[in-house]
């Protein structure tokens, strides 16, 4: 493997496909040669997120991660670390599994909310999977710019991106979300 994609954004090509890719910006968390982990930032499981609130009795967003291991919970949170078992991702930003600890910290008022950014599941490659789909021009690297991975976000955030690329980027940005409507 010549380069990691760590730290980057990908962003989907548009395409006439329904799933859950389709308009994706994606935070690459790890990537070496055994394949690539990444999360879904603009996503949000309204389903999730309604189940929260009925147990918190606060709005807490969750957004889909990715197809894989739905089960699973990770956080993205800023600023201060609310747990020994992190992984940094960016200056002032860590993920983690550990949910006690941030649940905990959310309910005691540790964190507030809009510190904090919650996953349901990841995006995952195997082995050159995630080069394969680059080379094919599924995906457009990004170089992470003054993102802040914890702010709610929605469709918006592909539009935004792909405006800020410019060019061919403009028309797909543009295109509508179902092409057949074009």
């Amino acid at each position: 493997m010549n380069h990691s994609y760590k730290g980057k954004i990908l962003i989907s090509t548009p395409d006439i496909s329904s799933d859950i890719f389709s308009r994706s910006v994606v935070l690459i968390i790890e990537h070496t040669v055994d394949g690539a982990f990444g999360l879904i930032l603009n996503k949000k499981n309204t389903k999730m997120s309604a189940r929260l609130f009925s147990i918190f009795g606060f709005p807490v967003d969750v957004y889909e991660g990715g197809p894989v291991e739905n089960d699973k919970i990770f956080f993205i949170n800023k600023g201060e670390r609310i747990t020994e078992n992190f992984t940094e991702i960016g200056e002032d930003y860590y993920l983690t599994e550990d949910v006690e600890n941030v649940v905990s910290a959310m309910i005691d008022q540790k964190i507030s909310t809009e510190d904090i950014k919650v996953f349901s599941g990841y995006s995952g490659w195997g082995s050159q999977q995630l080069e394969q789909e680059i080379r094919q021009k599924v995906w457009t690297v990004v170089d992470a710019y003054n993102l802040d991975y914890t702010l709610p976000t929605d469709h918006h955030l592909w539009k935004n991106i792909m405006q800020n690329l410019g060019g061919e980027f403009l028309l797909w940005a543009n295109t509508p979300e179902n092409i057949s409507m074009n």
